[in-house]
């Protein structure tokens, strides 16, 4: 049998890499797939929304800004990838509060998308954490204007719902991150 990108008739084919493989200019394996705005993959040629640069270093306020901006915008899978570059370039004693953040937007994402049981996992992780974390030495009351309690409290108030059935439009459910 013709692999797809063989047939002529795969709308796909014409857009997939030669190699089958997307790389970037390091020749890294990346996924250069368009993407909705729960960051599901499209086919190739597909209009996606922008994609999130990966490995930007940014201030800790300009995380939380550019992440609260993604997520009122519907797109907590991009602000995932935000609260990841904070996780991987901030300073060690910020690590488990980035990621936390990081695994609430993914919560979020897969909720949106219908995965009760991942979601309402990542929410509660994610609470777990960022609580965690406000609770340790190096948690403060409020990092970065961020309430951590009322975003702990969302985030697990929101796993109850997706478990009890609700639907979750993403932009809709977003947390307020500061307040």
């Amino acid at each position: 049998m013709d692999s797809p990108a063989d047939n002529p008739m795969d709308s796909t084919a014409a857009n997939r890499p030669v190699d089958a493989r997307d790389r970037d200019d390091e020749g890294r394996a990346r996924n250069a797939r368009p993407r909705d705005g729960l960051g599901r993959p499209l086919p190739y040629g597909a209009d996606g929304v922008p994609r999130q640069p990966e490995g930007v270093v940014r201030a800790p306020g300009e995380t939380v800004a550019e992440a609260q901006r993604l997520l009122d915008a519907g797109r907590p899978f991009h602000a995932h990838e935000v609260f990841e570059d904070a996780w991987k370039s901030g300073p060690e004693e910020e690590r488990q509060l980035w990621r936390g953040m990081a695994q609430l937007a993914v919560g979020l994402t897969h909720a949106a998308r219908g995965n009760v049981t991942g979601g309402a996992r990542l929410l509660r992780r994610g609470a777990g954490a960022v609580t965690e974390w406000a609770a340790s030495d190096s948690g403060r009351g409020r990092p970065y204007g961020m309430d951590l309690g009322r975003v702990a409290g969302w985030a697990r108030q929101l796993a109850r719902d997706v478990e009890d059935g609700e639907s979750v439009d993403a932009g809709a459910r977003a947390p307020r991150l500061r307040g």
